[in-house]
């Protein structure tokens, strides 16, 4: 990299000798381990303060918003005492958005389908947040980001936020920030947060650990019938949504929300007071996405006349603090220098059948003084 301030220019070998800077590259410094006073985590511009973050994300500054984000995502220790006085200053501004996730089999039209229904509630005076979480390689970590390509409508209206975020191979492809970053996005004043997971399966239980609503959308005529039931995603669901109800689909879509029905029956609610059902829309034609909101309504009004909205949000927010927990004790165990000294050569014996795992694990635990109650 260069001495220089400015971005390094990079080209590919095919690039035209005349060629301007469209065919150029930027790049710019990567995070450092600690925060200079000239320049934030992206480089190259002026570092915000805590009275900047706050007094920008509460006015609704969504260059601010999205620098917060970035905040907050990063895994670099010299941001996270700053990421968590942003956060500790908005809390009092949280809460008051109602939170809905949407997951279903992929080529469901979920992305369609909060577009088609961010719209609506944008027609209807809301402020609509979308946390759009894209898988991530197993392989380089990294994310397409893809959402707003397919979300163009929505994401051109100043009333509409839409993030990005990868899930970093994090179990249920839910962002470890995304808790943070949703509270953020109240904060901002949007009343609506949307959360579109990756998929379904057993481990999109965690999305069900961090909304108000949660939405299974399905499609009818690929399988989804006795899939959705063997996962066991409908028993978490308050809302099954058969998508693509139109056209020559609409009968073999009526059909499938009619079994789920019949299924559901049979089912314990997943939420207490409230009776789920299954529904069919069209996320293309926005035929069925006005009821369907109003399904959303109906079952905020109802649980929180009853108490079981107020009594999710406090066992989530529970279940959050012992998430919290198990991550920093485990970025602890691995940072520590003794375990780092004597992994290696314990990995070794253990995959040489030396060593029992288990043994070779309270071995490491008992280096740090966490099973003889010492503490380092």
């Amino acid at each position: 990299m260069p001495d220089s301030d400015q971005p390094e220019d990079r080209r590919p070998e095919w690039t035209p000798p005349d060629a301007g800077q469209g065919f150029a590259s930027h790049v710019r410094p990567g995070v450092q381990d600690s925060v200079s006073e000239s320049s934030d985590i992206r480089g190259g511009r002026r570092q915000l303060t805590v009275a900047d973050y706050v007094e920008g994300v509460l006015v609704g500054d969504r260059a601010t918003l999205a620098r917060a984000i970035t905040l907050i995502e990063s895994n670099a220790p010299a941001h996270f005492d700053m990421a968590q006085a942003v956060l500790r200053a908005l809390l009092p501004h949280t809460g008051k958005a109602l939170r809905v996730g949407v997951t279903g089999v992929p080529g469901a039209g979920k992305s369609t389908l909060i577009e088609t229904l961010g719209i609506m509630l944008v027609e209807r005076r809301h402020r609509v947040a979308v946390l759009a979480v894209d898988p991530s390689s197993s392989v380089s970590r990294g994310s397409i980001l893809g959402d707003k390509t397919r979300m163009q409508q929505l994401s051109m209206l100043p009333e509409a936020f839409i993030r990005p975020s990868p899930t970093g191979g994090m179990l249920g492809g839910v962002a470890r920030k995304s808790r943070e970053t949703m509270l953020l996005c109240e904060a901002a004043g949007f009343d609506v947060v949307l959360v579109e997971t990756v998929g379904t399966g057993q481990s999109e239980t965690a999305v069900r650990e961090m909304v108000d609503f949660f939405m299974l959308v399905l499609i009818a005529g690929a399988g989804d019938e006795l899939q959705g039931i063997k996962k066991g995603i409908v028993e978490l669901a308050d809302a099954v949504v058969i998508n693509k109800a139109d056209g020559p689909n609409r009968i073999a879509a009526r059909a499938a929300r009619a079994e789920y029905d019949r299924v559901l029956h049979f089912l314990s609610p997943a939420t207490e007071g409230w009776t789920t059902h299954a529904y069919t829309c069209s996320a293309v034609t926005g035929e069925g996405i006005p009821e369907l909101w109003a399904v959303v309504e109906d079952f905020a009004r109802v649980t929180q006349d009853n108490g079981s909205f107020a009594r999710r949000r406090q066992r989530q927010l529970r279940s959050w603090l012992h998430t919290l927990i198990q991550e920093q004790l485990e970025r602890y165990f691995y940072g520590h220098p003794r375990v780092r000294s004597s992994l290696a050569d314990i990995e070794a014996k253990v995959a040489a059948g030396e060593l029992p795992a288990a043994a070779a694990a309270a071995d490491l635990i008992r280096r740090i003084g966490l099973l003889d109650g010492k503490t380092d």
